[in-house]
């Protein structure tokens, strides 16, 4: 009790963090001409979904801190439960579109203008949108035909499907075998797509081009984009490709932290700091704010 004003500060600083630097992102994505490309096109989305990802679960944890009842309706669960997972998804599908991107870019380059036309992008990222939101609705339809007859004291700081299963009283093996094998399909399909959009591109620079000057720029291309697939994967696999166990839980809420209210911290300011493009877009912007 005595650490919550101290957390709640943290958390607050965290989702302000996350919305001032994703917003900033898209803004200068919107207005900088040098970043309608693909590769920003993408970046946008993921910096519009990390917005959206966050907001699923700070806002009601920061209530919590000062709540002498910690309270969420059923309806308000299994909604933050589906947008919490069709938001996930996305993300996971979108990463495998920007790696498959970075993939053309580099080994097709004369091709990529033709292949990743805006309307491809566009079909793309929709795809990527309209699948999560009907595998998330899956799992929201599920859970909520569940009996929750037992204790309604959620062992966790959102609603989440594992943490629900819990709860419920009667057969849940399909939701299990759900959670399982569609979120572990879908997570690790998008996982193995990635790895091998970046095995052909080290691939085609190592035994093709032979170039160390264009496999050093190919590989700073892609280190930011690779160091949001780990810090996405990570905390992921951990939690929902694992199995169950008894202490699971507290380590599930240890490792939700990372990606709910850490990663889209971080996923700005790795973009920002290692790319030239975006930090010249910003510069740029900074400076025309100050002369007007």
């Amino acid at each position: 009790q005595e650490l919550q004003f101290v957390l709640f500060v943290v958390f607050l600083i965290l989702y302000l963090i996350s919305l001032a630097g994703n917003c900033a992102i898209m803004m200068i994505i919107i207005c900088e001409p040098r970043l309608h490309s693909p590769m920003y096109f993408f970046l946008g989305n993921l910096s519009c979904l990390d917005i959206c990802y966050s907001t699923v679960t700070m806002p009601k944890v920061l209530e919590n801190f000062f709540s002498t009842h910690k309270v969420i309706s059923f309806l308000a669960c299994i909604t933050q439960l589906h947008f919490f997972h069709f938001l996930g998804s996305t993300e996971a599908i979108l990463l495998a579109i920007m790696a498959f991107d970075r993939f053309v870019a580099i080994c097709n380059p004369l091709r990529y203008l033709i292949l990743m036309k805006h309307q491809v992008c566009l079909q793309l990222a929709t795809a990527a949108w309209v699948i999560s939101f009907f595998y998330a609705l899956m799992h929201s339809i599920m859970t909520s035909q569940l009996n929750f007859c037992q204790s309604h004291q959620l062992n966790h700081f959102f609603c989440d499907v594992k943490p629900l299963l819990e709860l419920a009283c009667g057969n849940t093996v399909l939701n299990q075998w759900l959670l399982s094998v569609v979120t572990g399909s879908i997570s690790m399909g998008a996982f193995c797509l990635t790895l091998l959009s970046y095995f052909y591109i080290i691939g085609f620079l190592f035994f093709k081009s032979r170039s160390w000057n264009r496999l050093q720029k190919a590989l700073s291309t892609c280190a930011s984009h690779f160091m949001v697939v780990c810090l996405f994967y990570g905390p992921v696999g951990f939690t929902y490709i694992r199995p169950t166990s008894d202490s699971s839980m507290a380590q599930d809420r240890i490792v939700a932290i990372m990606y709910s209210a850490v990663t889209p911290v971080l996923n700005p300011l790795i973009y920002t700091l290692r790319n030239e493009e975006v930090k010249f877009a910003f510069k740029k912007a900074l400076r025309g704010k100050f002369l007007f």
